[in-house]
């Protein structure tokens, strides 16, 4: 197994501020995936990308979508990623899906990351001002003190600094373990003609390898399934360490029954749990007190967005009951 270090990266902000064209220029891959998403330039769903930095660091990107309509897979593509490329374009400065991301980057505990202000090109002599206005939405989060790069992905302008700047904020990023548990959030999966399932996730910590034995958590029920073989940025491997970009070859399951959400975990080492305790982020901007009335709500972990009631104690703290059993352990951001 290689032991380069690796890591994965996701975007965030606003609708079309550019964060697709910045993974495009930093990497030479096209990360919209779907047709109509080229046609309509604008991403729907994530997308991915992967490239190596000056360093030799090699990186991989998972592409975020900006429009509300698509929060859910936004939180999708965050909620596994320990960094972030939050893009704020310089002629239009922090708008209302911008708040969103941020917030979402606050409730997941993301601490590591940094700022681009793209599209230099239209509006050069308001960078100052939209640098001013991020870290001004930013404080109280985990990128308050993230590094800003002007950039402009049209004619080229940045582009070496945000590659200088992503070396330096994955420098101080803590070295995952290798030997921990293994815990893959689905994101996708698919058949490919000759290989059969294949699902794809970011390897957050532990390590894996062909032939292991994992176990899926689904909607259904437990399953255990068979490593086949495993790719990461379009290369086949042997086995694979944190934090990965992995596409994970799988026996023993079809793609209709291991979907987005569902979980590969290491057997015999997590419990599953749908009854949770939970308080609310300390610090973050955006969260208001817990309502006092018993709802119904969606919680996002993981690529995973399950139905739950939660019943408040106080203001701060309430019990999560989730519509089905998830492996989670205390300190997990939802």
């Amino acid at each position: 197994m290689s032991h380069v270090a690796t890591h994965v990266i996701a975007t965030a902000g606003h609708v079309d501020h550019g964060k697709s064209t910045l993974v495009r220029a930093l990497t030479g891959i096209e990360p919209d995936r779907w047709a109509e998403e080229r046609r309509r330039g604008l991403t729907i769903d994530l997308g991915f990308a992967w490239t190596t930095l000056p360093s030799g660091r090699e990186v991989a990107f998972v592409d975020v979508p900006g429009h509300e309509r698509f929060l859910g897979n936004m939180l999708a593509g965050l909620g596994p990623t320990p960094v972030v490329c939050f893009v704020v374009a310089a002629d239009e400065g922090w708008q209302a899906q911008s708040s969103d991301h941020r917030d979402a980057v606050a409730a997941l505990g993301i601490r590591h990351g940094l700022v681009v202000i793209s599209r230099v090109d239209r509006a050069p002599d308001r960078v100052a001002d939209v640098v001013a206005q991020a870290r001004a939405e930013l404080a109280g989060t985990g990128l308050q003190d993230a590094p800003s790069v002007a950039v402009s992905a049209v004619d080229g302008t940045g582009l070496p600094d945000v590659r200088a700047t992503l070396d330096d904020v994955l420098a101080a990023v803590p070295e995952p373990s290798r030997t921990a548990r293994v815990r893959l959030w689905v994101d996708r999966s698919f058949t490919i003609t000759g290989a059969g399932t294949v699902v794809t996730g970011t390897l957050a910590a532990g390590t894996l390898a062909g032939g292991d034995r994992l176990d899926v958590i689904g909607r259904r029920r437990v399953r255990d399934v068979v490593v086949r073989g495993l790719q990461s940025r379009g290369e086949p491997s042997a086995a694979l360490g944190p934090v990965t970009r992995a596409a994970l070859n799988l026996r023993g399951v079809s793609a209709e029954e291991i979907r987005r959400g569902d979980v590969l975990i290491t057997p015999g080492a997590w419990d599953t749990t749908r009854t949770l305790d939970v308080r609310r982020v300390s610090g973050a901007v955006f969260t208001a007190a817990f309502i006092r009335e018993p709802a119904q709500l969606t919680v996002h972990v993981g690529t995973a967005a399950v139905p739950a009631r939660l019943r408040p104690f106080d203001d701060g703290h309430a019990r999560v009951v989730l519509d089905r059993g998830l492996p989670l352990v205390l300190g997990d951001r939802l």
